[in-house]
């Protein structure tokens, strides 16, 4: 929110008793806090002076009374400090001597699990924490993730195609995130394809939830960040598959498969969620329906992609911005799913052509699943 300048005290000062104040007289207030934006745990303070100061005290309302919090620095007439929330609303102000800005109110601290604060719930009600990775170690923790290492990605018929391997040139953590990468191989390596592949000058990082966890309905999270490019040949996905324990699963895509992002480096301004559920696939992507070609994350910068699926629709958002939503209820998305992140080489028009920069890595800062 911009605040507007505030006039100085010896213009207010000097209106008459009996002259009309101004509809927007708040607005020229001497000193102005502006309303708090919340982040997580804590709430940015931003505001005005319009008078001579060094210092505005930022006040905490407790029963009758108002006390000191902080002091907070004035610099070109404007100031700024974070306050964390409390368990309670709270009642906050700024002064400077005689001068008070309008009191505003911080929100109670969301209630916390292993994920955080919890989200709530369009019931009301909040999300469960069931899942929570934010890589804060030095290696991938192999309790929650498997590491891939059959298929491929690109073009292994007509081009050049990465196949995964365990390896910690491809699967990293440090940092606070896990580096899946792509990269050129030298020499060659052979795939561990279903169907038998030549050896490949590429290798790709892919890790799963196989086996380790897996659940139907929820709230699925992850915030990433790829590499910064426009030319072909990256994609990266975050997606939910089958858990194959749960019987025997029919031919894809009937069988169902969540992506709850794609990104392609030939597409650097799009996240784009596909729905896999029908035999025919829908006939192919059908905006609004399927995908959506209008959520807009750019590349080489961390965007946040969610998911929220429940017994009838299927909800996907990047940045906490509505991208599809799906109500279609096919018996598809009725079982449990296990998580994937994938670093790979791209096919069809995101094929990799040689220009787009290798090696190049998804960052990925955490991943969190409730229900």
């Amino acid at each position: 929110m911009r605040v507007r300048d505030a006039v100085p005290v010896i213009l207010v000062l000097a209106l008459s008793p009996c002259a009309p104040v101004p509809a927007d007289a708040a607005a020229h207030r001497p000193l102005v806090l502006a309303q708090p934006a919340v982040k997580g745990e804590h709430a940015q303070l931003t505001g005005r002076v319009a008078m001579k100061a060094t210092k505005v005290v930022i006040q905490r309302k407790a029963g009758k009374r108002w006390k000191k919090v902080r002091a907070v620095k004035v610099r070109h007439h404007s100031f700024k400090t974070k306050l964390p929330l409390l368990d309670q609303p709270q009642k906050i102000r700024a002064v400077v001597g005689k001068a008070r800005s309008k009191p505003r109110t911080l929100p109670a601290l969301a209630p916390s699990d292993a994920c955080g604060p919890q989200p709530l719930k369009a019931d009301g009600t909040r999300w469960s924490c069931t899942f929570n990775d934010d890589f804060a170690g030095s290696a991938l923790d192999r309790t929650k993730w498997v590491p891939q290492t059959i298929f491929s990605s690109g073009n292994f018929l007509v081009g050049p195609y990465a196949c995964y391997y365990d390896d910690p040139s491809l699967i990293s953590v440090s940092g606070g995130a896990l580096h899946l990468t792509v990269r050129g191989l030298a020499p060659p390596r052979q795939c561990m394809e279903v169907v038998p592949l030549l050896p490949t000058s590429y290798g790709a990082g892919m890790v799963s939830t196989y086996h380790l966890f897996s659940q139907q309905y929820g709230r699925f999270e992850a915030r990433f960040r790829t590499t910064r490019t426009d030319k072909p040949g990256l994609q990266e996905s975050w997606w939910l598959w089958p858990d194959d324990r749960e019987g025997i699963l029919a031919s894809w895509p009937l069988a169902g498969e969540i992506d709850i992002v794609e990104t392609y480096s030939k597409y650097p301004g799009l996240g784009i969620p596909f729905l896999h559920y029908t035999g025919n696939d829908n006939g192919g992507p059908v905006p609004g329906l399927n995908t959506s070609w209008d959520c807009e994350a750019r590349r080489g910068v961390f965007n946040t992609y969610t998911l929220v699926w429940t017994a009838t629709s299927l909800e996907a958002f990047v940045n906490g911005e509505s991208c599809l939503l799906n109500t279609s209820g096919n018996t598809a998305f009725m079982k449990k799913y296990i998580l994937n992140l994938t670093q790979a080489l791209g096919t069809g028009d995101n094929s990799y052509t040689g220009t787009a920069p290798l090696p190049a890595t998804m960052d990925v800062d955490y991943v969190k699943v409730w229900q």
